[in-house]
């Protein structure tokens, strides 16, 4: 029965920091476009690793040291709207599974062009 509540609270807290990010106005990730893919919660909701995910690789490194900076405006406005007994510390980890799906996708594409023209030369 904890778990189902700590995955009501993951929920929650990725819908509202995905809500925040939008309205952030550090420039470094203003210009970015970020996915949250997903939150782990520890059970005594001290802390909370927040999976994001980037479009554009190149700014990688720069909007983390933005969401690493915004950290304690996002928790305490986290914490004004979920009213939980404990706000936890948001820990930003790096989640490259979109990037890594779409470029299985690319390899996939790119073999069944490359069977379609061997079956064409035949």
């Amino acid at each position: 029965m904890a778990s189902n509540r700590i995955g009501r609270i993951n929920e929650e807290i990725q819908r509202e920091l995905s809500t925040l990010l939008r309205n952030l106005k550090d420039p470094r990730v203003q210009d970015t476009m970020i996915s949250i893919t997903r939150v782990d919660t520890t059970p005594d909701l001290r802390y909370a690793r927040i999976y994001v995910s980037f479009l554009e690789p190149e700014r990688v490194q720069d909007a983390m040291k933005g969401l690493n900076s915004a950290g304690g405006f996002l928790r305490r406005a986290l914490g004004q709207a979920l009213q939980l007994r404990y706000t936890p510390q948001l820990q930003w980890v790096l989640d490259d599974s979109i990037t890594y799906g779409a470029h299985m996708l690319e390899l996939i594409h790119n073999l069944e062009v490359s069977e379609h023209e061997s079956d064409d030369q035949d």
